[in-house]
């Protein structure tokens, strides 16, 4: 085994804090503490490492002179602005959060909307070339779900009995949908985590 030492630390490490869970001895949960402390710790070194070298990057491709990465400077100043007032009022702080939400929900509401129009260009191409039933559907699913999000329905509901529970049950989809992503989400974790553990993957050792 390729670097048995790191592979070892690692293995330890991982059924401490796993055992910390599960097990109420009060050193060992100590032992779990501290050990997060320190991921968290080195999470957010690793975390400036990466916006320094995002600084990096983008200043090398300004410096290029290409028409296209004339917007590198912009991030740049946006980066090193938002840094500068995290670190003054700090994250906790009422103003610094509400500026944040102020340009980060248009600039969220802005994707969002580019991809509910990119899904719908999507479907309708994929329906030319593949006409299945699962196409048809997922089709079907994006015309009913953006009908429904623009509020065009809400009217029907005074005039069509029981259409408020249809709706509210077609609005319940979604979220089973989002519960079965995070399902897997947590499957593929644990699976990732147990052959961490059992030293079948090791991604500490590059």
């Amino acid at each position: 085994m390729r670097a048995p030492v790191t592979t070892a630390v690692a293995i330890a490490i991982g059924l401490i804090i796993l055992l910390g869970y599960f097990v109420p001895v009060p050193p060992l949960q100590a032992i779990r503490v501290i050990l997060l402390g320190w991921s968290v710790t080195l999470a957010g070194v690793l975390l400036l490492i990466g916006g320094l070298n995002l600084i990096g990057v983008y200043w090398r491709r300004f410096m290029r002179g290409k028409p296209a990465d004339y917007y590198s400077p912009y991030l740049i100043a946006a980066f090193l602005i938002t840094l500068a007032a995290g670190l003054w009022l700090g994250p906790g702080s009422s103003q610094f959060q509400r500026v944040v939400s102020a340009i980060q929900a248009p600039i969220e509401a802005s994707l969002l909307g580019g991809l509910a129009i990119s899904l719908s260009i999507a479907s309708l191409r994929l329906l030319r070339t593949r006409k299945n039933l699962m196409m048809i559907v997922f089709t079907f699913s994006v015309a009913l779900f953006l009908l429904m999000g623009s509020g065009f329905l809400s009217g029907l509901s005074e005039s069509i009995p029981l259409f408020d529970s249809l709706l509210a049950a077609l609005n319940r989809l979604p979220l089973a949908g989002i519960r079965g992503i995070l399902l897997g989400v947590a499957l593929g974790s644990l699976v990732t985590g147990l052959r961490i553990l059992l030293g079948v993957d090791r991604p500490y050792s590059g």
